[in-house]
């Protein structure tokens, strides 16, 4: 008995925070970074982590959506079709964002059921990369017409650290929101 109680006096059975497992998210992240290497990784930075910006959103899926050719950074433009369109409340606005499908992906037996948002904001340009931001899911994250949606998760496309090397989607007309969404990671701090 006594090894027993030994064992378990240096252990705290909290749970993991949310705020904790976003600071995890964050620093693997930087770590495993495809683009940004070295010293260069200390000019990356993320809003404060907010909860409120983790927000169960109504999903409605969009049957038969043509494919069409999104706008990107660079000369290749990729295919892509409206794969259904979130709806939520953020700072007692009602928006809605279109997910989109790759049909590139489509062919990619790891990738064939990826998701992706690509939006802008009212942040934009100012304290996040101009062109938008992104956040990426998949089609078993939708759940009863139900999708999670982590904001504190958004991420800079590869454009935003290295001009005129990616071919980086740009987010359409209808992905452009006129809130302000304080989440995810800021404008990358080193001019490119």
């Amino acid at each position: 008995m006594i090894f027993f109680s030994f064992l378990f006096t240096g252990f705290s059975f909290a749970q993991k925070s949310y705020k904790d497992s976003i600071a995890s998210y964050f620093k693997k992240y930087v770590k495993e970074h495809e683009v940004v290497a070295g010293k260069d990784k200390e000019f990356m930075s993320f809003f404060p982590v907010n909860e409120k910006y983790r927000m169960t959103c109504r999903f409605e899926r969009t049957m038969n959506s043509p494919w069409f050719r999104m706008e990107s950074s660079g000369p290749i433009k990729k295919n892509y079709r409206v794969y259904g369109v979130i709806h939520f409340t953020i700072h007692d606005t009602a928006v809605t964002l279109n997910i989109y499908q790759s049909q590139d992906l489509l062919t990619s037996k790891e990738y064939k059921e990826h998701l992706f948002i690509p939006f802008t904001d009212a942040t934009s340009g100012e304290e996040t990369y101009e062109s938008g931001r992104y956040i990426d899911l998949e089609i078993k994250d939708i759940v009863n017409d139900n999708v999670l949606i982590d904001f504190n998760k958004a991420y800079n496309p590869y454009c935003a650290y290295v001009s005129g090397k990616y071919n980086c989607p740009i987010p359409p007309n209808e992905n452009r929101l006129i809130v302000a969404i304080r989440a995810g990671e800021k404008s990358f701090g080193k001019h490119h």
